[in-house]
């Protein structure tokens, strides 16, 4: 019987100095002058947009879902959080991803604060992401944590990885979508979710 292959351990992740230096080596290599006067603080607020815009993998999504609510007088409809925006970056070019995330749950005895699934598509948005990836993270988080009856989840994005490099296609959005439960089952209920968000055109 072969052997399973050993998983090699993750990188050390190298110092705030060494990161700053990796900036000024790729402003060399596209032919830039670090020492510029445009260019000198460069290295740092690179270093600096990086802790903002990955500041997803410190955060755990799976906390912001724990404190839940049961008292809400037996309401066991639908719950629909529209228009999350959300900026993240594509794993393969580290382009930004522009768009809107679309939440819905069908509770089960408790509901979580609103604010939570906000900050949900925030964490993993502000990962290295794949737009397929991040639609069943979120997804699946929420039905991990919460076990509702079901949940819709819709993402509509602009790639720029797509729009500014590559093919120039501007003007182009891809939309997403992860449906579990009562979402995926039932004809109805995700049809009443798509209508909630504008999206059963």
């Amino acid at each position: 019987m072969a052997k399973k292959a050993k998983k090699s351990p993750k990188p050390k992740r190298p110092s705030r100095k060494q990161a700053e230096e990796a900036v000024e080596r790729l402003l060399l290599w596209a032919g830039e002058d670090p020492r510029r006067e445009g260019l000198v603080d460069t290295p740092k607020r690179v270093v600096d947009a990086y802790l903002d815009w990955f500041s997803g993998y410190k955060d755990d999504p799976v906390k912001f879902l724990q404190r839940t609510f049961q008292e809400v007088e037996g309401y066991d409809e639908m719950i629909v959080l529209r228009d999350i925006s959300f900026e993240s970056h594509c794993e393969h070019h580290i382009a930004p991803i522009i768009g809107v995330a679309h939440v819905g749950y069908l509770p089960n005895n408790k509901v979580v604060g609103i604010s939570k699934l906000a900050r949900v598509v925030e964490t993993f948005a502000r990962r290295f992401q794949v737009q397929e990836k991040m639609t069943a993270q979120i997804a699946n988080c929420i039905q991990d944590v919460l076990k509702p009856k079901g949940v819709g989840i819709v993402i509509d994005a602009t790639h720029q990885c797509m729009t500014t490099r590559g093919i120039h296609k501007s003007g182009v959005s891809m939309v997403t979508s992860r449906m579990l439960g009562t979402f995926r089952k039932d004809a109805r209920t995700r049809a009443e979710f798509l209508r909630m968000i504008g999206k059963n055109d």
